[in-house]
């Protein structure tokens, strides 16, 4: 017997945005049920991920195919409202500047409203390079650039 198994969500493309939605759980929360600081890291991580899956460039095909890995260099976040126990949220991700080595990812946590997105409560930028097996940075491979500069180009 086939069971249709639910698969976790990977969002969805919104022209160059991906749109990750997801609902803030109590492990996330402190004792005043208000999301952790750290915890915008997560939601931002599992975001930039899925929009990489979304958009052909998997992780564990990067690793065996290049040798490759993203990581993170830097990290800028702005609190704008503080998000709280079961609320749902929406992560934007695009692609922002694009470099040889490196690129950056504009990202906005927002709250899920009545009528469809509502007010941001986080804005990250984050700085990511390419790097090998050994930490060394690493020039992004034509075809991941590729893919990369198109989102970048169809954001405007």
């Amino acid at each position: 017997m086939t069971v249709n198994l639910p698969r976790p969500t990977a969002g969805a493309m919104d022209g160059a945005v991906h749109l990750y939605p997801l609902r803030v759980y109590y492990e996330e929360t402190d004792a005043g049920r208000m999301v952790y600081h750290a915890a915008y890291l997560k939601f931002a991580e599992r975001a930039r991920t899925e929009m990489m899956r979304v958009n052909g460039l998997d992780h564990i095909e990067m690793i065996e195919k290049f040798g490759l890995v993203f990581a993170v260099h830097s990290a800028e976040i702005r609190y704008l409202q503080q998000a709280k126990l079961e609320d749902e949220l929406i992560v934007q991700t695009s692609v922002g500047a694009l470099g040889g080595a490196s690129m950056t990812m504009d990202q906005r946590i927002n709250l899920v409203g009545d009528n469809g997105i509502g007010a941001a409560i986080s804005k990250l930028k984050i700085k990511l390079v390419i790097v090998d097996e050994n930490g060394r940075p690493q020039r992004l491979p034509a075809t991941i650039k590729t893919i990369l500069e198109r989102l970048r180009d169809e954001k405007g």
